[in-house]
């Protein structure tokens, strides 16, 4: 008897249904389809000429530096992309061909010269290849060129810009003080007196300058750490008090260019905007005139008002202080 119904158990066990999978991969039609859609999908966006624009890259677009940056990124980018590729091929290649279900018992491998002093030398060339691309571009971002025949003139005197910061090789630029303060940019413009700047003119927020005219940025601070910032113009420059950053930028049409401070600087940060507006040379030079005569009436109305304020308390006797 317990022999029998021994038997009956082994033989259940031995007709026992196969574990039923949860996972239901999708038929070989449906695959099909998600692969081509999502192909499809991707080569979409890849041939759209604006899909990927300043995407992987710093924006361009307004001046010669921005776009060597821009270009200088992209050469990184086919670079590591190509590294990637090879790197990312390789690990599946092997995770295809050494798979557990082909290879039940793992081959010892105890090294390879030959491959390591390859992906060795494979490094250092990336390296050089990266460090040539880069020196290569580098005077094109850092040395302004000069202005263009339909710039603006900058034959004046005060355009003769001397020391501090790369110059045109001319020497001539139009050279514009930046100077950021909690939570406004100004902008001083040159004159024919240098060593006066109270009566030159000046703008917040917005800065107007010529178009085909390279443009000379001394950038500084008065109060705590800006970081002065059109990413179409180039790259981010910090506006530190006691000390200068210069940069430029050489806009070819009209247009605006916006940006902001790119430092937390205080509570109003966020309100902290800049603007550069390029116009023709003949604009430039109305809107200069306009604001010249502005500034000159200003100034002429704040003499004529400063007689009739009373004393300063500061300058009052003890006897003239209200308690």
């Amino acid at each position: 008897m317990m022999s029998r119904l021994g038997t009956e158990i082994r033989r259940s066990v031995d007709t026992l249904p196969t574990v039923v999978k949860t996972d239901h991969p999708f038929s070989s039609r449906r695959r099909a389809f998600a692969l081509a859609l999502a192909t499809a999908l991707a080569g979409a966006l890849f041939l759209a000429p604006s899909a990927f624009a300043d995407f992987l890259v710093p924006e361009s677009g307004g001046s010669p530096n921005a776009d060597q940056i821009s270009d200088l990124y992209t050469w990184v980018l086919v670079v590591a992309a190509i590294v990637f590729v090879g790197v990312e091929g390789a690990l599946i290649w092997c995770i295809v061909k050494y798979r557990r279900k082909k290879n039940p018992v793992a081959d010892q491998i105890h090294g390879n010269t030959n491959l390591e002093i390859g992906w060795t030398v494979g490094a250092a060339v990336v390296l050089v290849i990266l460090g040539v691309i880069t020196f290569v571009m580098l005077p094109g971002i850092r040395n302004p060129p000069n202005s263009s025949a339909a710039g603006l003139d900058l034959s004046g005197p005060q355009y003769a810009v001397k020391g501090g910061g790369k110059q045109p090789p001319n020497g001539r630029s139009l050279n514009i003080q930046v100077n950021g303060q909690q939570y406004v940019w100004r902008f001083t413009y040159p004159d024919n007196t240098p060593n006066n700047t109270f009566d030159n003119v000046f703008a917040y927020e917005q800065m107007v300058v010529p178009t085909d005219t390279t443009v000379t940025l001394n950038i500084k601070s008065q109060d705590v750490a800006h970081s002065w910032w059109i990413p179409e113009l180039g790259g981010k420059f910090d506006a530190i008090p006691g000390y200068t950053n210069y940069t430029w930028f050489k806009i070819s049409k009209p247009g605006v260019y916006k940006g902001q401070c790119a430092e937390l600087c205080g509570r109003n940060h966020a309100n902290m905007v800049a603007e550069v507006r390029a116009v023709t040379p003949a604009q430039y030079r109305v809107w200069y005139a306009a604001k010249a005569t502005m500034i000159k009436a200003a100034n002429a109305a704040a003499a004529k008002a400063r007689p009739t304020i009373g004393t300063p308390q500061s300058e009052a006797t003890p006897a003239d202080v209200t308690p």
